[in-house]
C-alpha cells in the first residue's frame, strides 16, 4: 500500500450553544507517499480545520482518517500525541521557535521528548542544520536570525524525527518574495529526497511549486488537480 493519507467522508462541526456549525462536509482525499500537495481555499473554506485534522491536532466529528496505515480518527489524545511526535513534522508561518534556545537546541527539541541521549541529539541536529544550509548558525538564538533562517531552523526541527509527513501552514507568510522562493526551493528539494509534503497556502505562486493542488470551498473539495492536468489545461488555453 502506497497511500500515506486516506480520508473517508471526514466531517467536522463546532457548536455555538446548541447550534451546529458544520465546517467540513464529507472530505474524501487520498495522498500517496512522496506527493507534494497544496491545500487552497478562501477564508472559511475549511482548509485550516482540515490541516489540524491531518496533523492530529484535532479529531473529526465523523469519518475515517488513516495515516501511514494507522487509523487515527478515533484515537485518544495521548495516542494522538505519540503519532504527532513520530509521524508528522510541522512547519508554521510564525516559526514557533523557543527564544531562549539556540538554533541547534530548537532543532534537537523533538529528540528530547523522544528520549534520545544528548550526544546523539546534538549530532543529529547539527546534521539537519547542515542540510538546510545553516551549519554555521547553530549557536545563534532566534532573535539573531533572519526570517528565512528562522524558517530553515523550523524546517530542520520538523525533519529531525524523520517523519512520514511534513505539514507546512503558510510557510512563507512572514517572508519577503526572495526569501519565499528560497524556502520553496528547499521544500522542493525535500520532496525530491522522498519526503511527503502537504502545505496550506493562499498564494497561487507558492502553490505552483507543488505537484497537486486541492481546492476547498464551503467545507467540500471543489477541485483536485495534479501538475500534468494543470499544464495540459494551460497549453490548451495558449
Amino acid at each position: 500500500m502506497n497511500e500515506i493519507i486516506i480520508l473517508r467522508n471526514i466531517c467536522k462541526s463546532y457548536f455555538l450553544g446548541k447550534q451546529e456549525l458544520p465546517v467540513l462536509k464529507g472530505i474524501n482525499i487520498t495522498i500517496e507517499k512522496n506527493e507534494y500537495v497544496a491545500l487552497m481555499g478562501p477564508s472559511g473554506s475549511g482548509k485550516s480545520t482540515l490541516m489540524n485534522i491531518l496533523g492530529c491536532l484535532d479529531t473529526p466529528s465523523g469519518g475515517e482518517y488513516i495515516l501511514n496505515s494507522k487509523e487515527v480518527s478515533s484515537m485518544p489524545k495521548d495516542s494522538l500525541a505519540g503519532v504527532r511526535n513520530t509521524e508528522i513534522g510541522f512547519v508554521f508561518q510564525q516559526f514557533n521557535l523557543l527564544p531562549r534556545l539556540s538554533a541547534l537546541e530548537n532543532v534537537a527539541l523533538p529528540l528530547v521528548y523522544a528520549g534520545v541521549k544528548k550526544s546523539e541529539r546534538i549530532e543529529r541536529a547539527q546534521d539537519m542544520l547542515q542540510k538546510v544550509g545553516l551549519a554555521d548558525r547553530g549557536h545563534h538564538k532566534p532573535n539573531e536570525l533572519s526570517g528565512g533562517q528562522s524558517q530553515r531552523v523550523a524546517i530542520a526541527r520538523a525533519l529531525i524525527n524523520n517523519p512520514s509527513l511534513i505539514l507546512a501552514d503558510e510557510p512563507t507568510g512572514n517572508l519577503d518574495s526572495k526569501t519565499s522562493v528560497e524556502i520553496m526551493e528547499l521544500f522542493s528539494g525535500l520532496h525530491r529526497q522522498g519526503n511527503t509534503v502537504v502545505l496550506v497556502t493562499h498564494e497561487e505562486d507558492i502553490a505552483n511549486y507543488t505537484h497537486r493542488i486541492i481546492r476547498l470551498r464551503d467545507g467540500v473539495v471543489e477541485n483536485d488537480k495534479r501538475r500534468d492536468e494543470r499544464v495540459n489545461k494551460l497549453s490548451q488555453l495558449s
